[in-house]
């Protein structure tokens, strides 16, 4: 009887062992699960992440651009400054913000600070311009360039205050946003690649059409070089 008891406590002992190793097993897995979705949007916020801080040094005489590719129909939203690096007189400046087929966005000129916010029209390279107009120390100088576009560029405060969110709410329509921005994003890059793969056929076809005319026009050439040599030979009666 007693080993019989004993067999029965060491049973028990070893269903509370795997009762314990399988909690300790789903607490694993909910904590992998929650790391992953975690790194899951970080991932997203990574990928969609379209705010840029640029700097540029200004000649003090010449022009420097920026220049972004931008897909049709996208905010775009940029705010520059000019940090002086002698605070005792401020160097003015001129920017110029052109579209991909040289429409004029934005000009202002003489000035040490200033905003630009427009939406696409057209699909390509967006260019911003800036020169010195007055420098009194001489020298170049600095300026700082907040760009943003799409997502980054969306007012989320107004966003918050008209539809009443916040929060955890609030932080879900980014990540909508976001998630709709990276869809947008894969069809342009899948546009992008039926059209260059549509250049490279048609850049196929021509080259192989060439190649059968040149060959064509080889074997031409030298039909007729023989038949001319075979004529002269006649004439002159050497064959």
């Amino acid at each position: 009887m007693l080993v019989r008891f004993l067999n029965l406590i060491s049973v028990g002992q070893r269903k509370t062992e795997r009762e314990r190793e399988q909690r300790k097993g789903i607490a694993m897995t909910s904590t992998s699960a929650s790391g992953s979705s975690v790194a899951f949007i970080f991932l997203i916020l990574c990928l969609v992440r379209t705010n840029q801080a640029i700097w540029l040094t200004l000649p003090s005489s010449g022009t420097k651009c920026v220049s972004e590719e931008i897909q049709n129909n996208v905010v775009v939203l940029a705010d520059y400054v000019v940090i002086p690096d002698d605070h005792s007189h401020s160097p003015t400046i001129s920017a110029k913000v052109t579209s991909p087929y040289g429409n004029n966005l934005h000009q202002k000129e003489n000035s040490t600070h200033g905003q630009f916010a427009f939406t696409t029209h057209e699909t390509g390279n967006y260019l911003a311009c800036f020169w010195v107009d007055n420098n009194p120390g001489g020298g170049g100088v600095s300026v700082n360039i907040d760009w943003k576009t799409g997502i980054a560029a969306k007012d989320w405060e107004s966003v918050a205050r008209k539809e009443k969110i916040e929060g955890l709410e609030l932080e879900l329509r980014k990540l909508e946003g976001a998630v709709e921005a990276i869809h947008e994003n894969l069809l342009y890059l899948k546009g992008r690649e039926s059209e260059m793969r549509d250049v490279s056929e048609r850049t196929n076809a021509r080259v192989a059409w060439f190649s059968m005319m040149s060959l064509a026009v080889c074997i031409i050439v030298s039909t007729l070089q023989l038949w001319h040599l075979k004529s002269f030979f006649q004439k002159k009666k050497l064959i």
